[in-house]
C-alpha cells in the first residue's frame, strides 16, 4: 500500500462527511458534464473518491468504470451506490497510472479534483487520450495552486513526509491547458469560477 493510499484511507470517513465547498459551481459542472453524456456511453472516472459524482452521472450513461487508490473511499462509494439503487457503476482499486484497459475503450473519461494529486499529470493525460475512443471527451476539474499558493511547492513535501497531506503538484491554469492540448486534445469548454478556484475543462480527442 502506498503512502498516498494510506493517507486517503485514513481520512475517508471525514472526507465523505465534508460538504461541497462551492455547491453552485459543483452543480454547474455536473450540468455541463451531462451535456456531453449519452445513454450508450462507456465512461471511466479516475480518482472517483466516495463515488458521489459517478452516482449522479450513472443514470445518463450505459456504464461507469470508477477507480481510486483508496480502499476505504471505495468501500464508502459502494455503500452509497447500493443505497441509491445504482447498478451500472463498477468500482476498482487502481490509479490511472496502473489501470489497464485496451486503447479506445471509453467514450468519456472524468478526472475531477485529481490531476494536481498525481506524480505525472502529463503521463496521466496522455493515457486518458489513449483510452478514449476517437471523438471522445475528457472532463476535468483541477485545482491550480500555481496561481495563489506557489510556496506549497516547497512546503508540501514536508507535509507529505509527516503524513499530514497528500502529494500536491503546483502548476498554473495555463500549464494545465498546455498539458491537455499537448496530449492532442482540443479544448471545447474552459471555465474557472474565480481566481484560485478549480479550472473546469472539457477537451475532445480528434475523431
Amino acid at each position: 500500500m502506498s503512502s498516498e493510499s494510506r493517507f486517503w484511507d485514513r481520512i475517508a470517513g471525514r472526507y465523505a462527511r465534508r460538504p461541497v465547498a462551492d455547491e453552485a459551481s459543483y452543480q454547474k459542472k455536473l450540468a455541463l458534464t451531462r451535456d456531453y453524456l449519452h445513454p450508450d456511453m462507456e465512461v471511466l472516472e479516475f480518482g472517483c473518491g466516495t463515488g458521489s459524482t459517478a452516482i449522479v452521472h450513472a443514470p445518463h450513461v450505459k456504464h461507469i468504470q470508477a477507480i481510486d487508490i483508496s480502499a476505504a473511499m471505495l468501500a464508502i462509494a459502494r455503500r452509497k451506490t447500493e443505497a441509491a439503487g445504482i447498478a451500472n457503476i463498477t468500482f476498482q482499486q487502481a490509479g490511472i497510472e496502473t489501470f489497464r484497459a485496451p486503447d479506445a475503450s471509453y467514450d468519456a473519461v472524468l478526472g475531477l479534483s485529481i490531476l494536481h494529486l498525481l506524480a505525472d499529470r502529463d503521463a496521466a493525460i496522455a493515457k486518458v487520450h489513449r483510452l478514449l475512443k476517437p471523438g471522445g471527451v475528457f472532463v476535468s476539474s483541477t485545482t491550480c495552486l500555481g496561481e495563489t499558493m506557489k510556496l506549497l511547492k516547497y512546503i508540501g513535501p514536508i507535509g507529505r513526509l509527516l503524513g499530514l497531506m497528500p502529494r500536491v503538484a503546483v502548476f498554473t491554469p495555463d500549464e494545465l491547458r498546455a498539458s491537455i492540448t499537448g496530449a492532442g486534445f482540443a479544448i471545447e469548454h474552459d471555465w474557472q469560477p474565480g481566481r484560485g478556484k478549480a479550472v473546469f475543462i472539457v477537451a475532445r480527442k480528434a475523431g
